[in-house]
């Protein structure tokens, strides 16, 4: 049970989880239209090469036509962002004293689809409830 003093880290570190929780599932969800374009209709994106402002062309072609890369922008930005969550939901943990245990099932909200925003809405509602009623609880007492 965290002290009350400890609250306003926790509130921070709430918003903190909360915002790379939106941002890590919405390129999880971009990572998997990029999967579908690129290993089912067999696509790349190019943006601003010599083929136009957006251009769909094999895998194979995609290095020697030249432009921006979307999918491997969108790999490598939910990389950086998984890592952020990882120390989001860390930190998050870690000041509410919950088992490492917990970290690990929230960690996989960065790696299943759609997992991050239902963890986030979970792990918003217990934490806010939590707070809530610790203060509820201070307040009575004084």
């Amino acid at each position: 049970m965290p002290p009350t003093r400890d609250f306003p880290t926790i509130r921070r570190s709430l918003t903190f989880y909360k915002v790379f929780a939106y941002a890590t599932g919405t390129f999880l969800l971009l990572v998997c239209v990029e999967v579908v374009l690129r290993y089912v209709l067999g696509v790349e994106v190019l943006v601003g090469g010599p083929l136009g402002p957006v251009a769909f062309v094999s895998p194979a072609q995609a290095d020697r036509v030249g432009g921006f890369n979307v999918g491997i922008a969108v790999l490598i930005t939910h990389g950086y962002l998984f890592i952020a969550y990882l120390i989001a939901d860390f930190v998050l943990i870690t000041v509410m004293r919950y088992p490492i245990t917990r970290f690990l099932f929230i960690a996989a909200g960065g790696v299943v689809p759609l997992l991050s925003f239902v963890m986030e809405r979970k792990v918003h509602g217990e934490v806010a409830g939590y707070l809530a009623e610790r203060e509820a609880m201070v307040r009575a007492a004084a």
